[in-house]
């Protein structure tokens, strides 16, 4: 986790530096005493929190911690003052938390705690929904896009210019070649076991020996049969197990 640190009373900065590098494993990678200069810094750099204390020159923390609230990916704040007034003003902007000066080593230390476990909470949400995101795909019936589970596709054809994709209960047509279509699937599922096809792999339910040392697939349900092709035969057999 990185972070910055916005003071310009300099025995306040070296003292917050020192808490957070005690009592945390947050990274400070940067400090400055005036809010341009941290608006300068974060067009090029990125943050996960910023330790900012509102009576700094140029631009105050307020107005700081304004403009900040409109990036695309805002980093914590946590105000650090002398001032008890601003702190409503402050929970309107969002802040992770406002820290009163002189420094309880304490409040801190359980305010480091609680903003390491926030970062961590949403990293893993953040993971957790790029995950179902790759998960899933856009198929095309009619007009209509239906967003599908990739699981739920048993195998694509190539259909000329167009791909077609069935799953159990439906059939979809996709304007991309199968080489295309393939590539938006997870590979570690779907094997392209024909120039022709791409099958999921986890619905084969029959292997079935035929000539020139190839097979042929059925899969679960379906009465289709998918050939693999005697260049795909080899890495077939390894993935298999065969």
């Amino acid at each position: 986790m990185r972070a910055i640190i916005v003071e310009d009373e300099i025995p306040a900065k070296e003292e917050l530096e020192y808490l957070v590098q005690t009592h945390s494993n947050i990274e400070v990678v940067a400090s400055f005493e005036d809010g341009l200069d941290v608006l300068k810094f974060l067009q090029e750099e990125e943050v996960d929190a910023i330790f900012l204390d509102i009576n700094i020159p140029s631009l105050d923390g307020m107005l700081l911690a304004g403009s900040i609230s409109k990036f695309a990916k805002k980093p914590y704040i946590v105000f650090t003052t002398a001032y008890k007034e601003h702190a409503a003003q402050a929970f309107e902007l969002e802040a992770f938390d406002y820290i009163l000066k002189p420094y309880e080593e304490k409040r801190i230390a359980t305010m480091l705690a609680k903003l390491e476990a926030a970062f961590k909470q949403a990293g893993q949400a953040q993971e957790e929904a790029s995950q179902d995101s790759n998960r899933r795909i856009n198929l095309r019936k009619n007009e209509n896009i239906i967003v599908t589970d990739v699981n739920d596709i048993y195998y694509a054809e190539a259909n000329e210019k167009m791909t077609l994709i069935y799953t159990n209960a439906d059939e979809y047509s996709m304007p991309m070649s199968i080489s295309e279509f393939h590539d938006k699937l997870p590979q570690d599922i779907f094997f392209r076991c024909h120039r022709s096809y791409s099958v999921n792999l986890s619905k084969i339910h029959e292997i079935v020996p035929w000539f020139n040392n190839t097979y042929v697939l059925r899969l679960k349900g379906l009465e289709a049969e998918i050939p693999v092709s005697r260049s795909k035969a080899k890495v077939f057999r390894q993935i298999m197990h065969l």
